[in-house]
């Protein structure tokens, strides 16, 4: 045994390195799943048409499964067998990743509204100008109690719960994670591996949201996709297979879960085993003993200090108004990054899957490299506690100062009849359905109720060729086109044969340029913000005793979730809600999700609350700087009536 004392040694190190390894695979597995999650929101919201707000309550419960398991996992963790509970959260986070894609194998197969392929129970069968289309609206109508009792219209409840369940896997991976590293590793090697860990987290959201973007342009039926499809990417009933990218990703976290079940328990600490302590098992079984004994010992001062750290912590003024200027700042954060892709989807036109893929390329990166550069400066420069301060306000100061330049970088409405323009092509924005009618579609007897747009030779959009006056129609599916338009002739369009083709019509000709300023302005707030993140950061670490640390960084996370994670995202909803121009309609007449929004007033909701939130926290930010300016006086002051002066110390 001796003899091999020195191949036990590399075996017990071997087994470190594949927990960094496993630990590295672990955090890209749940940050790529956290990340392609939030891509799918739109993709959610469509294929189980509810509102922005429920989405918003469907993201937020993500947390709500962090907070039901974080104290059990904080008391807990430490006195189990670590890798076997970091298995078991990555194998819960897939259980929630395939509880979430469930329902796409219960609900049938997706149908959207549309004049070609007749729905039953659907008016959508009777979209053009045809006499006793009035029948079937009204029978839709009587059938819209009856729709919400439908099984499938509470699938997303899967949706719901199983972001719970991955919340509560993927809780105890990072606290467990890093004790673990903290234990086991050289103190002058620890910071290195957590930077390793942290540059996977860094990975996993950018293939998170490459994946988005890839299932976001697959038709959700893949597979069973109908040859009559005849809708597009850009299309606002297009939805996506959304529940793939779920599967692949609950997968990934299965496998992430495997090595550690047979990591051990605990290892001596890096560099420091000695041969004595490896000849005798019954010494390692003492050691561990003794070791479990200590925690026990240290868990029971933790929680005898546990009123006093907080009482501490309450009287800390720099930590509490960090806190406010967190919740303030993650708010907005949140809730921008949450409803970013459908932003871009309806300010600049562009589908989901380029909405996506813009965020991970344009952004991710970016944030990366500001990162890395503030926590570089922060180390090659050893900055004060209160050049921190400064440098986090006046750089986030000066990011904010720029980022009202996106009030430019804007798109107008596109022309729709009833909606943002008069059937006359007045521009008028109008949240009132018995706009949509008007004398051109006045023996129609259409429904209002459907949303199958179609694009007039006068590039007016109408809400669906009934609407349009539209009497017949010549070609097939997606090549259909609408004849004999009436209300495209009303508007003062001179030709001998008006008509419209399927969807709405293009975004005017410079949307694609202020796309591109929109994302340029994003990369320099992205950067500028982010060299700032690391500064402000610290602030919150030194502003903690040492043994407050650990404890203080807990309830700063616990206040940022429960405060800025959980509702954000759906005030956020429910205002982008409220921007709602056309909803959608459900087979049997039930309201869905939003089909056309006013997107100026989103644009002024979107980007206006997150300017009132950051507004708002550069209060506590003078404050804390003006309390730090204090202390250091009164510091300076202290070491000079403890100094003897520089005059005094010439004279002696």
């Amino acid at each position: 045994f001796v003899t091999s004392f020195p191949t036990y040694l590399k075996i017990l190190s071997f087994l470190f390195r594949v927990f960094l390894l496993a630990s590295s695979f672990a955090y890209l597995a749940k940050t790529m799943s956290g990340a392609y999650m939030n891509s799918m929101l739109t993709q959610i919201e469509r294929r189980f048409n509810i509102p922005a707000s429920l989405v918003g309550i469907i993201n937020g419960s993500f947390e709500i499964g962090n907070l039901l398991v974080i104290a059990f996992v904080s008391y807990f963790g430490a006195k189990l067998h670590r890798p076997r509970i970091i298995a078991l959260g990555c194998t819960v986070m897939s259980f929630g990743c395939l509880l979430i894609s469930l329902p796409h194998f219960l609900m049938e197969r997706y149908q959207y509204e549309t004049a070609l392929s007749p729905l039953e129970n659907s008016s959508s069968s009777m979209s053009m100008c045809l006499i006793n289309q009035s029948q079937s609206s009204t029978h839709m109508e009587k059938q819209s109690a009856e729709c919400e009792q439908k099984f499938g219209s509470l699938m997303w409840v899967f949706v719901l719960v199983g972001n719970i369940i991955r919340g509560i896997g993927e809780t105890p991976i990072m606290p467990l994670v890093i004790s673990y590293v903290e234990d086991f590793s050289k103190a002058e090697n620890s910071p290195f591996y957590i930077g390793c860990l942290q540059i996977a987290t860094v990975i996993g959201p950018f293939l998170g949201f490459m994946l988005g973007s890839y299932c976001a342009q697959l038709y959700v039926d893949l597979g069973f996709t109908d040859i009559e499809v005849t809708i597009t990417l850009t299309d606002a009933r297009w939805v996506g297979a959304w529940w793939l990218g779920v599967l692949i990703c609950g997968s990934v976290n299965l496998l992430a879960g495997i090595p550690f079940c047979f990591l051990p328990k605990s290892l001596p600490k890096e560099g420091q085993a000695s041969e004595t302590e490896l000849l005798s098992m019954r010494n390692v079984s003492l050691l561990q003993e003794r070791s479990e004994t200590q925690a026990k010992r240290k868990m029971r001062e933790i929680t005898k200090d546990f009123i006093p750290f907080l009482r501490s912590l309450f009287h800390n003024p720099v930590y509490m108004l960090f806190i406010c200027i967190t919740v303030m700042q993650f708010s907005a954060y949140i809730g921008m990054i949450t409803f970013m892709p459908k932003y871009l989807e309806q300010q600049y036109g562009k589908s989901a899957s380029e909405a996506i893929f813009l965020i991970a390329v344009y952004n991710l990166p970016i944030i990366c490299i500001g990162y890395f550069l503030g926590g570089f400066l922060m180390k090659k420069f050893n900055i004060s506690t209160i050049q921190a301060a400064n440098i986090a306000f006046w750089i986030s100061l000066i990011e904010y100062l720029i980022y009202f330049a996106a009030y430019f970088t804007v798109c107008e409405n596109s022309p729709v009849a009833g909606l943002t323009v008069s059937y006359e092509g007045i521009e008028q924005v109008s949240y009132m359905e018995t706009t949509l009618l008007a004398d051109c579609n006045s023996d129609c007897d259409c429904s209002v109720k459907v949303w199958d747009p179609v694009c007039g030779e006068n590039g007016i959009t109408y809400v669906s060729p009934c609407l349009a006056g539209c009497t017949a129609s010549d070609g097939t599916r997606k090549y259909t086109v609408f004849e004999n338009c009436t209300c495209v002739a009303a508007s003062g369009f001179s030709s001998g044969n008006v008509s419209a083709v399927l969807g709405q019509c293009d975004k005017e000709a410079n949307c694609d340029m202020m796309l591109q300023y929109y994302l340029i302005l994003s990369i320099v707030c992205s950067l500028i913000y982010s060299l700032g993140a690391m500064p402000g950061y610290m602030v919150l670490i030194r502003s903690l005793k040492p043994e407050e640390k650990s404890f203080g960084v807990g309830i700063h996370t616990l206040a940022s979730r429960v405060f800025a994670g959980i509702p954000s995202p759906i005030y956020f909803g429910a205002l982008i809600d409220s921007t709602c121009l056309k909803w959608g309609t459900l087979s049997c007449g039930g309201e869905g999700a939003c089909r056309m929004y006013d997107i100026v007033t989103y644009r002024w909701f979107y980007l206006g609350l997150p300017a009132i939130l950051r507004g708002v926290s550069y209060i506590p930010c003078v404050l804390i700087l003006l309390i730090l300016k204090k202390q250091l006086k009164s510091s300076d002051g202290k070491t000079l009536k403890r100094s003897p002066t520089a005059m005094e110390a010439r004279e002696e």
